[in-house]
């Protein structure tokens, strides 16, 4: 089950998180993976520890939110039975708090970065006759998160934008599905808290772990084989759902 043996992913913000740990998994069932990020060097890191693994990945570097280079690097892949849209940033502040600089970086990566790779790659999936698109929300979308005005404005756009692809290209043999994570142990969250809580990184890293109703936050490799199962023909049934992966935040949170 769930063999992507002679399907090419794409898969963007490959070189660190849970855009890493989708890549590798994809790549261990089989799949020619292409590993797209701002940052070459970490790219190429996971290129190479696919290749260790026996598995095929190539690295290929661009800022998701210039539709320029997004457009070049599909260019060069004629076949695309797999996206996953995994680049994004985050940010603390409410409305008042949130610099207009800000606004406009979450925006340009979180919901222009997954437009611009929508453009490209839906056309490649209509003339090959399907391939299947995840999109990554967050909890930030669906319940109010506090101090995430703009991060959740984007993880709203990117539901909303599968919504959309869903429907229109259902006809196409293009299934589009997003999924929302909770908390995820990532670089991110480790930088988050040294940057703002030196010294008591342990302390808030026990703190924002209990937010979740299973007492801890998500591994990314939890978050990639989710992805795996709505990628695999196992899923061939699924389109235009929106899947929370979240230890019980959004119902159990009483």
């Amino acid at each position: 089950m769930f063999s992507l043996q002679q399907k090419n992913a794409v898969v963007t913000g490959a070189g660190s998180g849970i855009g890493k740990a989708v890549a590798l998994l994809l790549a261990k069932q089989g799949a020619r993976v292409y590993a797209v990020d701002l940052n070459e060097s970490q790219a190429l890191e996971t290129v190479k520890e696919i290749e260790a693994a026996g598995g095929e990945a190539a690295a290929l570097v661009a800022d998701v939110s210039k539709q320029d280079q997004v457009q070049q690097i599909f260019s060069g892949v004629t076949k695309v039975d797999i996206l996953v849209n995994s680049a994004g940033v985050s940010h603390i502040g409410t409305v008042e708090t949130t610099p207009e600089a800000d606004f406009d970086r979450l925006y340009n990566v979180n919901v222009k970065g997954v437009y611009n790779c929508l453009y490209a790659v839906v056309p490649i999936m209509k003339q090959q006759g399907g391939g299947v698109i995840i999109n990554m929300s967050s909890i930030a979308a669906l319940v109010g998160i506090p101090d995430r005005f703009a991060y959740s404005m984007t993880k709203g756009a990117v539901t909303a934008m599968t919504l959309s692809v869903a429907k229109d290209y259902i006809q196409h043999g293009i299934r589009c599905n997003c999924i929302s994570p909770a908390r995820v142990h990532t670089p991110f969250v480790d930088g988050f808290l040294k940057k703002n809580y030196p010294g008591k990184e342990q302390e808030m890293f026990e703190k924002l772990s209990k937010t979740q109703p299973i007492g801890r936050m998500a591994e990314p490799v939890e978050i990639a084989g989710l992805i795996l199962y709505l990628c695999s023909d196992e899923a061939s049934f699924i389109t235009g759902c929106d899947y929370p992966i979240d230890g019980g935040f959004t119902k159990l949170n009483n």
